[in-house]
């Protein structure tokens, strides 16, 4: 697994053992628990003898660089954001799955039930996600390309059709079209045999192109309207999604964000969260970001400006197909507080059982 590091590796030749340690611990039971840690609670904490006035002084030099703050007066000590991606960077250990956990990742997607959609296996993945986290589970795809079973027009109006598309798997998708003037109910019936009979079995791309190259037998069997009927019912499918962009943003496990939460500004961030997660251009940036490296990429609070207000971090690893590009991302979205040590390789794992998947859908 390729968990790519952001900074922070510098500061660890600042601090001798005794202060590695005693930062460990205060990040460690953040992690657990999301509560500051007093000196006295962390002197009992620690292997070796230490009074609660020598920890004291370390955290002073602990809060000197940046790594940890105190929430309040006489309170204990919580990491900083700075401290949380030192720690991730220079402490984590993140170790390969057990059989048993790929098994249970697998399972739980239902990865070897061959008649499952994508797209409902990437639903489960993200149910699966945000099961072993705090937070919610993501999954980000480009809108697949259906297999055709059958196309059919049903006219609504003089100028408007009903466009049914039936897909592998019984997907259906309904559009309207505008009709060309003056097409009858015998020319709708006729684009759409034309269609069935030559055109299924086969994805919306490959449609258009093999539309190209049965031009002379369009142009022999149909008249110029069924003709610009066929066009436009391809079109209406096939033109919708620019290419390679993603479309599809499937989360699950929202509610485990609203755990935890103290009052109003924390329902407020939570607000503005859910509000970035519906802009398409948030999908982009997702994808953008598990993009800039190979592996698991780590963004905590403000250093990414998607989650920046909110004060959320994302955990995220592309998928790819059967060409190797991108085209999808795979990830959780929680707290700073997430148990990245056990995040990030079934972050990492799951990437992976989708690439595969998406290669070969069928031959798991």
């Amino acid at each position: 697994m390729d968990l790519q590091p952001t900074r922070g590796r510098d500061t660890t030749s600042v601090l001798d053992e005794r202060s590695r340690e005693i930062f460990r611990r205060i990040v460690e039971s953040y992690l657990e628990t999301g509560e500051p840690l007093g000196s006295r609670n962390l002197a009992r904490l620690l292997p070796i003898s230490l009074s609660p006035a020598s920890v004291r002084n370390v955290m002073s030099d602990l809060e000197e660089l940046g790594l940890i703050y105190a929430p309040h007066i006489s309170a204990g000590r919580l990491p900083t954001q700075i401290g949380l991606r030192f720690f991730v960077d220079a402490f984590m250990q993140v170790g390969d799955l057990s059989v048993e956990d790929r098994a249970s990742i697998e399972r739980q997607i239902r990865a070897s039930d061959r008649d499952q959609p994508m797209e409902n296996l990437m639903t489960e993945a993200s149910l699966m996600l945000s099961g072993v986290s705090r937070g919610a589970g993501i999954v980000i795809t480009a809108k697949s390309d259906p297999v055709l079973k059958h196309v059919e027009f049903i006219r609504l109006e003089p100028t408007k059709a009903l466009a049914i598309l039936v897909g592998d798997h019984n997907q259906v998708e309904n559009r309207i079209i505008d009709l060309p003037a003056g097409v009858t109910s015998s020319q709708l019936t006729e684009a759409a045999n034309f269609l069935n009979a030559h055109l299924s079995g086969q994805t919306l791309p490959e449609l258009r192109g093999q539309l190209r190259t049965l031009k002379q037998r369009v142009q022999t069997e149909l008249d110029t309207l069924s003709r610009d009927l066929v066009e436009r019912g391809l079109a209406v499918w096939a033109g919708d999604n620019e290419e390679g962009k993603p479309s599809r943003l499937i989360v699950r496990g929202r509610a485990n964000l609203l755990e935890g939460l103290a009052g109003a500004e924390d329902l407020d961030r939570l607000r503005m969260l859910f509000d970035d997660l519906e802009k398409k251009d948030s999908l982009l940036e997702i994808l953008d970001l598990a993009e800039s490296g190979p592996g698991v990429r780590i963004f905590i609070g403000s250093e990414n400006k998607l989650f920046s207000l909110s004060g959320s971090s994302l955990v995220v690893a592309p998928y790819r197909d059967e060409e190797d590009r991108i085209v999808g991302a795979v990830g959780v979205i929680g707290p700073t507080r997430l148990n990245y040590s056990r995040i990030v390789p079934m972050v990492d794992y799951t990437a992976q059982l989708l690439t595969r998947l998406s290669r070969n859908p069928r031959a798991q």
